[in-house]
């Protein structure tokens, strides 16, 4: 159990490109980075393109206004003049910027924590994987649902046969706050749907690599084999890039899936739904109720098994933080990514090989995967929803 003691020698020292006032998500990644105040402290931003609006921004942080930066390439290079200068940086920019804001990053000596989906193309992750490896650097990408601790109880039921042989993977992500046009006019969403900031899908990078991650860190024994996939832009203008797909999978064990993602299911207040089947029981999760995991054996009562009991497996226990008689929810979920990403960081840095190969973290190659994701998701729409191998 999670009780805010140091899981690290010395907090690192946290700079921020993006997740300014105007953002979505810095809110989420503060919230995560400084729950356990002893893994991270955040020293400098680049908070905003508006310099005036970032440095107040700063300010109301309690940063101190000379560690405010005018951009990225500002502050990575006054910081590295410091002693205290910052050691990791997070990337919450929007999907275009985060090539070259990594790449920058890496450069500059830094670990590097990144929004996802992490890049356009797979060449792009592979080329900075290489990087990150030859300068000694973490790379971790949030996909911050994953650190809800029922869904590793998941992997370790999937792992420990308790499903018998899987069959069948049900993903979900939908949620009906775009289906009018009229949303594409906030200032947080209009870089959502135009390819040139977006790149090449809208609801499938935003929103599907999320729930793919979670299926793959789930279920890591089976990959896809191949996939067909069917997008709309049921909203015109937002065409080329789709606010609707549909998914089929096949995976190398005969296994099979669906995928439906969607940002105009008109009424859905984001829901996320996985399903693994198998030849003996199945689980559901959902991430409205994050607490709970439906058990379904068959020819047996359903059962509902509940976050912080002592019957679910160590796994599934170890970043429990409230006890099972409080909730825990998203943010209790991002300061578990970003903890194990911390944990990774000091790792590294010490050269300790074993503690970091025994982290389950989105690392780079789970942002590389989400990007074969995408591409191949799209390579099948783009050829009219034909079956493609998963490459």
């Amino acid at each position: 159990m999670l009780n805010g003691e140091k899981k690290i020698e010395s907090p690192l020292r946290w700079g921020m490109v993006g997740g300014g006032r105007t953002g979505q998500v810095g809110y989420k990644h503060r919230s995560g980075a400084l729950r356990d105040n002893t893994a991270f402290t955040l020293k400098a931003g680049a908070f905003d393109i508006d310099f005036d609006r970032c440095k107040s921004f700063g300010q109301n942080l309690g940063l101190d206004v000379s560690r405010c930066y005018p951009d990225y390439k500002t502050m990575f290079l006054e910081e590295a003049k410091r002693k205290d200068g910052i050691e990791v940086v997070t990337v919450a920019t929007p999907n275009g910027t985060h090539y070259e804001i990594v790449k920058a990053a890496l450069e500059a000596g830094l670990h590097v924590i990144c929004e996802k989906p992490l890049f356009f193309k797979t060449a792009q992750g592979e080329e900075i994987k290489a990087l990150a490896e030859q300068k000694g650097k973490i790379i971790g990408v949030t996909y911050g649902y994953t650190g809800h601790p029922l869904v590793l109880q998941m992997r370790s039921m999937v792992r420990n046969g308790d499903l018998g042989d899987i069959r069948m993977i049900e993903l979900q992500y939908t949620h009906g706050f775009n289906s009018a046009e009229e949303s594409d006019k906030v200032d947080a969403q209009k870089w959502r749907v135009d390819p040139k900031t977006a790149g090449p899908s809208f609801v499938l990078g935003d929103l599907s690599t999320h729930t793919y991650y979670m299926s793959r860190l789930i279920c890591p024994h089976i990959t896809i084999k191949q996939i067909l996939c069917d997008r709309q832009s049921f909203i015109k203008s937002r065409a080329p890039l789709e606010d609707n797909a549909y998914c089929l999978m096949r995976y190398d064990n005969g296994a099979v899936g669906r995928f439906w993602v969607s940002s105009v299911n008109a009424g859905s207040m984001s829901s996320q739904r996985i399903r693994i089947v198998g030849s003996r029981a199945s689980i559901e999760f959902t991430d409205t109720q994050p607490n709970e995991l439906i058990y379904e054996i068959q020819g047996e009562p359903i059962q509902k098994m509940i976050r912080g009991m002592p019957y679910l497996y160590e796994e599934g226990l170890e970043d429990e933080r409230l006890g099972a008689l409080h909730s825990e929810g998203l943010i209790e979920s991002w300061s578990n990514i970003y903890l194990r990403i911390a944990m990774a960081i000091d790792a590294k840095n010490r050269g300790d090989t074993k503690s970091l190969e025994s982290l389950i973290y989105p690392d780079i190659d789970a942002g590389i995967d989400g990007i074969r994701w995408v591409e191949n998701c799209v390579k099948s729409a783009d050829a009219g929803a034909v079956w493609v191998d998963f490459e």
